[in-house]
Formats: structure tokens, C-alpha cells, sequence
């Protein structure tokens, strides 16, 4: 039995899931999208958004702990023919990443599911993304929406109000 036994086993042994989600989540932040299989990209999604966190504090010791968790993979650009180091994972994390979602109590990935399949084993495919910038301004507007709804039933009042001055003023001019 399975009681209170969380986690997929993906058909691999305990240190092989582990170097798999560490290599997924470590692609994931040096490209900000990767395609995978929807059981892969549900098991990885829930590390990436614990390191994001970690990330957001800063401090040295959140910068150690996620370097224990995901280790210092190097950011590696081909140029002319030859490979030229351009960063960590870990630096991009804290320095570009993590201050993009300083605001954002949650929900730095999302999956998204495509019509492909594998063509191996037919297995669904999906991408497992970053969320943009730009995703935290369009749930701004929401809350805009409910402020002018809650400004909506205060015109009431302000009718009344205006109903008020109106009467003051046809009294003001029969008493002349």
C-alpha cells in the first residue's frame, strides 16, 4: 500500500528521479520553457516554485541551500565553434529569475499541453513554462474591475446626494 506516499516513481530508481528533476528544473531556468511528458512537467513544477521562493530572500544562505538542492550547472554558449561559459543557473536564479516575482505570492509555472504526442510510447506532451513579467500586470486589471464595482454601488449615495443639492436649490429659490 501507498498510504501518504507522495511523488511519482516515473519508472526509475530514487537517484535517477532525482538527478532527472534537477536537470529538468535546471533547464527550465536557463531557457524558461521546456517540453516534457505532463507526468514529468507535474513532478518537477512544485521544486521549481520551491527554489523560485528560495530565491526571492536572497540571502547567502537561501543561495547555498539552493545550490545544495540543484547544484551550480554552468551556462554554456557556443561561439565561433568554441564554448564560452556566460553564468550559472544558480546566478540566473537569484539575479534575473527570482526579482521578477518579488510581488507574486505564487504560481511561477504553468504547464501548458500540446496536441503532440510521443512517438515512442504516445506519451501527451506538454511545455512547462515561466510565467512573464507581464502575466502579474494582466491580474492587476481583475482587481481594478472589482474597485470600480465596489465604486458602483457608492453612486447610490452620490445620486442621493445630488438629489439633496437639487432639493436645496428649488428651496433656496421658492423662498426668494
Amino acid at each position: 500500500m501507498r498510504h501518504r506516499v507522495a511523488g511519482r516513481k516515473l519508472s526509475r530508481t530514487s537517484e535517477h528521479r532525482l538527478a532527472m528533476r534537477r536537470n529538468m528544473v535546471a533547464s527550465l531556468f536557463e531557457h524558461g520553457t521546456i517540453s516534457t511528458t505532463i507526468q514529468k512537467a507535474k513532478e518537477v513544477k512544485p521544486f521549481a516554485e520551491k527554489l523560485i521562493t528560495l530565491a526571492g530572500k536572497g540571502t547567502l544562505a537561501a543561495r547555498r541551500r539552493a545550490i545544495s538542492l540543484l547544484g551550480n550547472r554552468n551556462i554554456v554558449e557556443c561561439n565561433d565553434g568554441e564554448p564560452v561559459k556566460t553564468g550559472s543557473v544558480i546566478g540566473k536564479l537569484f539575479s534575473e529569475i527570482a526579482p521578477q516575482y518579488l510581488d507574486r505570492p505564487g504560481g511561477y509555472t504553468r504547464i501548458v499541453r500540446l496536441s503532440k504526442t510521443r512517438l515512442g510510447d504516445g506519451g501527451q506532451l506538454v511545455l512547462l513554462q515561466l510565467v512573464g513579467p507581464q502575466e502579474n500586470k494582466k491580474k492587476a486589471k481583475p482587481a481594478a474591475k472589482k474597485s470600480k464595482a465596489a465604486s458602483k454601488k457608492t453612486k447610490p449615495s452620490v445620486k442621493a446626494e445630488a438629489e439633496v443639492k437639487t432639493d436645496v436649490k428649488k428651496e433656496t429659490s421658492t423662498d426668494k
